[in-house]
Formats: structure tokens, C-alpha cells, sequence
């Protein structure tokens, strides 16, 4: 039996079997509109159900609830199923109204592409939603996406949509804009602040039309985010047609807002950050103490200031300390090494 049954094998169903084929996890495929190659063809959802444990459905957003209808007879409790839709809410609610609670399933959404996954850009992040129902199908396609790469983000629909609606949603409006009104076609030259842009009108260019109207109808919050910024673009407009309006003028300041005022877990985490560096320079505070209480130490000795031996086993320690969490050692070590330096800072202006 396969680990993974993919439901559609287009653009982004092949593109994340090269993900499996990569981690070499074993997959079949199932899609009558895309040859998928012989070795892991399925002639039918029943064959793919029958082949497979976790049945990924990626199928357009607007036809997932069919899928599911169709898929469904098929299923036992000990399958495992998962979307890779853009948006999130409507798809697990149909997961909800299909599977219930007989059939384990998971809302996911892979934060990458064909585009990104070509141009080998990394991290792969995915999106997976929490599932009160199926915690341990949650966990599982958590450790699947993990053991091909990825970075795993826990997001609920509702928030995820939110987010989605602002960034995602509101990229593909203005550069599906963009490419309506001609702007960059053909240019010999652009300044580098339009060079981001054209990456995305390119993106948005080369993704299928139902991922741009998917991303926008079937987001319940795409809707209003995309009125705010044509109201706020309206507004510049108005503001720079105004005779007022001249070379004179002062420069127009840019407000940024705070997104933490639109995102509840983004304001509870940078609550937290500010906790822990508050603890932080607490310990710097500490540590500085230490590192004066060993000048004095070695002034009593009459040993050197500097110690090319201790500071050598220190940065090693720390390395080691950093590999075992899992973190990058290059990293630890340039973080002690200015630990180290503001340390010495603090000594000379003790000595003065």
C-alpha cells in the first residue's frame, strides 16, 4: 500500500510528488483530466482509496465538496484525508458536512507552488489547521509534511483566511492589475522596486485562472480587504489630483500599520518575544557582573586579560549546546560572540 493517494495530478499534484519522490514516500494518483504515469495511476477514487492511507485532494477549491461526495462511500476510519486549498474555511467545512467524524480529516494549505517549489525557494511552509475532531490525523499529516521539508505553521481556518485575505488575496488583485493595464510588458530596463513586482505578476501570470478566482471568491474575507485598498488607492488618487498638489508639497508620509492589531496571534507572540528579551538583557546584566567579578580575579592572579584558549572552548560549547536543540551553530556562535564583546565593553568601562 502507498503512504500518500493524490487526488489530481495537474501542476501542483506533480509538483508535490516530486516533494515525495525526493523523501521517498511511496504515492498513487488519480485524476481523469491529467495522465499521471503508469507505475502509480489509479483508475478510479475506489482504487486510490483502496491503494493508499492518506488521500491528499487537491482538487480546484470550487470542487472539492464533490470530490469528497464521491470519495466518501470508499473511506474507513482508518484513511486520513487532506486539502491543499488556498483558502481553508470552506473547504473544511465541507470535510465537516462529508467526513464528519467517521472519516479522519485535515485542512492544510502548502504555502508554496509549482513557481516557488522550480525555483528551489526554501522554507516550505504549510498551513495546517487544527482539528478538535481528529487530533491524531492532525499529528500525522503534521509529521508528513515535516518528512518532506516542509515547516509546519498551526493556523485555524478562520485566522488563516484572514491572513490570506490581506497578503495573498490582495497580491494576485494588484498584480492581476498590473498585467491588465500593461504595465512592465516588453520594458528593457525596470528600477529595482518594480523587479518584486514583476516576480508576482509572473507568478500570478503562469498560476491557473481558478487558483486566482478561487483565492478570491471562496475567501469570505477577500471581498472586503480588496474594497480597503481600492478605497485607500482611491483616496491617494484623489489626494494627488488636488491643485494642491505640487512639487512643493512636503513628502507624503507612509503610514505602515501595526499588523498586530489584525492578528490576534501575531500580537500574543510579539508579547512574548518582548517577555523573553526583557529576561534576556536581564541575564546580559548578569552576565556582565560575572565577567567583572573574573577581571578582578585574574588582576589578583596577575593573568592576561584575554585568553584565546577559554574563548576557544567557550564558542565550541556553545555550539555544541546550539547543534543539540537543533539550532544553527554559526548563528549561536556570532550571537556570543557580540555577548562576548559587549562584555568587554562593560569591563574596560569598569576599569576607567
Amino acid at each position: 500500500m502507498a503512504e500518500v493517494g493524490l487526488i489530481g495530478f495537474g501542476r501542483f499534484g506533480r509538483a508535490f510528488a516530486s516533494l515525495l519522490d525526493a523523501a521517498d514516500v511511496t504515492y498513487v494518483a488519480f485524476d481523469p483530466f491529467a495522465e499521471a504515469p503508469a507505475t502509480i495511476r489509479c483508475a478510479s477514487l475506489a482504487d486510490l482509496a483502496e491503494k493508499s492511507r492518506k488521500i491528499m485532494v487537491g482538487v480546484p477549491v470550487s470542487r472539492i465538496g464533490d470530490t469528497l461526495s464521491a470519495l466518501a462511500p470508499h473511506l474507513t476510519a482508518e484513511h486520513v484525508v487532506f486539502d491543499v486549498g488556498s483558502v481553508k474555511l470552506n473547504p473544511a467545512k465541507a470535510m465537516t458536512d462529508v467526513l464528519g467524524s467517521r472519516v479522519p480529516w485535515v485542512a492544510t494549505h502548502p504555502l508554496f507552488g509549482p513557481v516557488s517549489l522550480a525555483l528551489a525557494e526554501r522554507p516550505l511552509r504549510v498551513v495546517v489547521c487544527p482539528n478538535a475532531m481528529h487530533p491524531d490525523a492532525v499529528e500525522d499529516i503534521r509529521h508528513l509534511y515535516r518528512s518532506i521539508g516542509c515547516e509546519v505553521v498551526a493556523q485555524s481556518a478562520e485566522a488563516h483566511d484572514r491572513v490570506m485575505a490581506h497578503t495573498h488575496a490582495l497580491t494576485f488583485f494588484v498584480a492581476k492589475g498590473m498585467m491588465d493595464a500593461g504595465a512592465g510588458l516588453e520594458v528593457p530596463f525596470a528600477p529595482p522596486s518594480f523587479q518584486a513586482i514583476a516576480r508576482t505578476i509572473e507568478a500570478v501570470r503562469s498560476d491557473a485562472g481558478h487558483l486566482f478566482v478561487a483565492i478570491q471568491n471562496e475567501n469570505p474575507f477577500a471581498g472586503e480587504a480588496r474594497k480597503q485598498l481600492v478605497d485607500a488607492l482611491a483616496n491617494i488618487n484623489r489626494m494627488l489630483d488636488a491643485p494642491e498638489a505640487s512639487s512643493e508639497m512636503p513628502p507624503l508620509e507612509i503610514h505602515i500599520p501595526d499588523l498586530g492589531n489584525r492578528s490576534p496571534e501575531l500580537k500574543e507572540a510579539r508579547e512574548h518575544i518582548d517577555a523573553l528579551d526583557r529576561d534576556i538583557v536581564t541575564l546580559l546584566r548578569r552576565r556582565a557582573e560575572l565577567a567583572e567579578r573574573a577581571l578582578r580575579a585574574k588582576e589578583q592572579l596577575g593573568a592576561p586579560v584575554l585568553d584565546a584558549q577559554r574563548e576557544a572552548e567557550l564558542f565550541a560549547r556553545r555550539r555544541t549546546w546550539a547543534e543539540e536543540l537543533g539550532l544553527e551553530a554559526d548563528g549561536v556562535e556570532e550571537v556570543f560572540r557580540a555577548v562576548v564583546r559587549f562584555s568587554r565593553r562593560m569591563q574596560s568601562k569598569a576599569r576607567q
